[in-house]
């Protein structure tokens, strides 16, 4: 089994299950991945779901090089646009919340499939390396456009054009993870956070990030105006019941938390 899932009530946890090879992304593993991501996607009762990698030595190294280096032709199949065969378009298209729990090394197309996660929680044994041009592969998965935006592009240029691995508490001050935990307290972390997602309304957490990932993608005065256009068509049907007993819900809440 290439990749494992196990329930944590709502959660599903989705481990990459490769760890005597790095979880690097062999041609089988790749599709089974993103099956295993169709499924819970389609599944209601998974609400929320955690990527990461078998062992503390990787979340994934990428893409299996020795075999590239034996069938280049296997290439074009990781390119692929479907999701069918492509496990970060499979994993970006996922309605439900996704957390990354970086285990590891995150590297080249692992680090791609990384950057396709909503939200990255980094353990301390983590480290982000980009060595597509020292590899000789061009990114195909959306590193090129999607670290700069998260970093800034001086910061994305210096990760690409080096291909220097930064470790985990440099890839937190950048603002490429949310925060770094010991590595057993990773998954604990990262099911509690995912549990905190999955309790909100489906419909609700669906719709959401899917304006939140729409409107990243526009011009600003564009995406203002799908949210006005967004929140029109939904608001307009919400019931002043519900919002109350929502609204008492927030407060106690809020008070479980001070």
């Amino acid at each position: 089994m290439l990749v494992k899932v196990e329930r944590h009530d709502a959660v599903a946890v989705v481990t990459l299950n490769r760890p005597e090879a790095m979880n690097a992304l062999s041609s089988a593993l790749r599709i089974e991945l993103a099956e295993v991501m169709r499924d819970v996607d389609a599944d209601n009762s998974v609400r929320a779901v955690v990527l990461t990698g078998a062992g503390e030595r990787a979340f994934t190294a990428g893409l299996d090089l020795k075999e590239l280096g034996a069938d280049a032709s296997k290439l074009g199949d990781a390119n692929a646009g479907e999701a069918e065969r492509n496990p970060v378009k499979a994993v970006e298209q996922c309605r439900k919340p996704v957390i990354g729990a970086i285990n590891g090394v995150a590297i080249t197309g692992g680090f791609e499939l990384a950057l396709a996660c909503d939200v990255l929680i980094a353990s301390e044994n983590a480290r982000f390396a980009d060595t597509h041009a020292r590899v000789g592969i061009m990114p195909g998965w959306g590193l090129s456009q999607k670290l700069s935006r998260m970093i800034g592009i001086s910061r994305a240029k210096e990760l690409s054009l080096t291909g220097n691995f930064i470790g985990a508490e440099q890839a937190c001050m950048w603002g490429l993870v949310n925060r770094v935990v010991p590595a057993a307290d990773l998954l604990p972390t990262c099911i509690a956070l995912a549990q905190d997602m999955a309790s909100i309304e489906p419909r609700m957490a669906t719709a959401y990030k899917k304006l939140i990932d729409d409107g990243y993608g526009l011009p600003f005065g564009e995406a203002l105006a799908l949210e006005g256009q967004v929140s029109r068509a939904m608001n307009g049907k919400v019931e002043a019941g519900e919002v109350e007993a929502r609204r008492r819900a927030v407060m106690e809440r809020g008070r479980s938390q001070g």
